[in-house]
C-alpha cells in the first residue's frame, strides 16, 4: 500500500506533466482562442502543481510518460489546438480525476493532503468546462482521419495500462 507521500508525489507528477506539456505546447498553436486557452489551462495545472509542492516541500519532478506521450502527439497533430484540448478534456483530465478519488478512497490521507486533492479537482473541472466553452465557439474537425487520431490517443493509454486513471502512486 502507497503512503501519503509517495501518493502525493505521483500526483504532482501527474499536473506537472499537464503544466510542462500544455504550457510549452501552446506558443506552437494556430488558433488565437486555442493558444490561449491551452496557456491559460497550463498555467492553473502549474498552480496546482506548486500547491502540491509546497504540501511535499523537496519533491523530485518525474514526467508521467504515458500522459506525455498522448499531449506530445495530439500536439503534433494538430496545430490549431482543437487536437490538444479534446486530449486534455476527455482524454486525459477525467482519467486524472480518477486517480485523485482512488487516493482518497484508498490511501489513509492528512487534512492538509486532502485540501490539496479538493483543489486540484475542482482546478480539472473548471479547466475542462473552460476548454469545452471555447471548443463551442471555434467548433469541432468533422474530418474521419481527425476522429480517428482522437480516438487513438485513448487507444494509446488503454495499452499502456492506464484505460481509466494514471494511478495513484509512482
Amino acid at each position: 500500500m502507497a503512503d501519503e507521500r509517495e501518493v502525493m508525489a505521483h500526483l504532482f507528477s501527474c499536473f506537472d506533466t499537464l503544466y510542462a506539456v500544455l504550457g510549452a505546447g501552446a506558443v506552437d498553436l494556430s488558433d488565437d482562442a486555442y493558444v490561449v486557452r491551452t496557456y491559460e489551462t497550463a498555467r492553473a495545472m502549474g498552480e496546482v502543481a506548486l500547491s502540491f509542492r509546497e504540501y511535499l516541500g523537496d519533491v523530485e519532478t518525474v514526467m508521467v510518460p504515458s500522459m506525455q506521450g498522448v499531449l506530445v502527439d495530439a500536439l503534433a497533430s494538430d496545430l490549431s489546438g482543437t487536437m490538444v484540448l479534446f486530449c486534455f478534456t476527455v482524454v486525459v483530465a477525467p482519467r486524472v480525476l480518477v486517480s485523485l478519488r482512488d487516493a482518497r478512497e484508498q490511501v489513509e490521507l492528512s487534512t492538509a493532503a486532502l485540501e490539496v486533492l479538493n483543489g486540484a479537482s475542482s482546478t480539472l473541472i473548471r479547466e475542462m468546462f473552460a476548454a469545452g466553452e471555447v471548443a463551442k465557439t471555434e467548433g469541432v474537425s468533422e474530418d474521419r482521419h481527425w476522429q480517428e487520431r482522437a480516438r487513438g490517443l485513448s487507444d494509446t493509454l488503454e495499452r499502456s495500462g492506464n484505460a481509466e486513471s494514471f494511478g495513484f502512486s509512482r
